[in-house]
């Protein structure tokens, strides 16, 4: 347990009152900017976020909408691999089980090389898939199933629901990168190469 001021909350609402005080200096605009700071590290928290993106706390749902966003804008991961709350003055470490966020929604626009990908996460992040948010495909599990992952902020990421998931694939393509024949999606002016055509067809049979 950590054992700064964040640590010793015994309840989610403390604990969002304590980090609603110590990032009050962005004066409401937009999100904390928590790359810059660099607090001591006083330990790991008891908090958790699930695959399915619920966050726990000691145990407990958090099931307040706006307490789950107010802990999300101050989430960075670190290179060490690590998700941290982050404050002015202090950070805590927290659990992880797959992503941070969870892509619930998405809108397509546009057509061909001037389509894009726009998705809303479940804590209210709304992201253009593109160079700056780029997609990445990966085959887990002994099912061999798809999970694709957005680039939200820093190095925190959304996993895509898998709802979304099938829309997703929907929009896809066969395109030639470096000579190899991929099914990929398109968003932004960029292509995300989700698989080698050959073995999606393995799949799909």
């Amino acid at each position: 347990m950590a054992t700064g001021e964040i640590g010793e909350s015994t309840d989610a609402a403390g604990l969002a009152a304590m980090i609603a005080r110590a990032s009050a200096e962005t004066g409401g605009r937009g999100l904390p900017p928590v790359e810059r700071w660099n607090p001591p590290f006083c330990g790991d928290l008891d908090m958790e976020i699930r695959a399915d993106g619920t966050w726990f706390y000691l145990g407990t749902p958090i099931g307040r909408a706006p307490l789950v966003r107010l802990f999300s804008t101050v989430l960075r991961k670190d290179e060490d691999g690590k998700t941290y709350l982050v404050t002015p003055v202090e950070k805590v470490g927290i659990r992880v089980v797959d992503a941070p966020f969870l892509a619930v929604e998405m809108n397509a626009s546009g057509e061909g090389a001037a389509q894009v990908l726009t998705f809303r996460t479940n804590v209210g992040d709304v992201v253009e898939a593109g160079a700056g948010h780029p997609l990445r495909f990966v085959i887990s599990g002994e099912n061999s199933e798809l999970k694709p992952y957005l680039l939200v902020r820093g190095r925190l990421e959304a996993l895509v629901s898998r709802a979304v998931m099938y829309d997703l694939v929907e929009l896809g393509e066969t395109v030639e990168i470096d000579g190899v024949p991929m099914f990929a999606v398109r968003s932004g002016g960029v292509v995300f190469p989700v698989m080698p055509a050959a073995e999606l067809d393995a799949l799909s049979r």
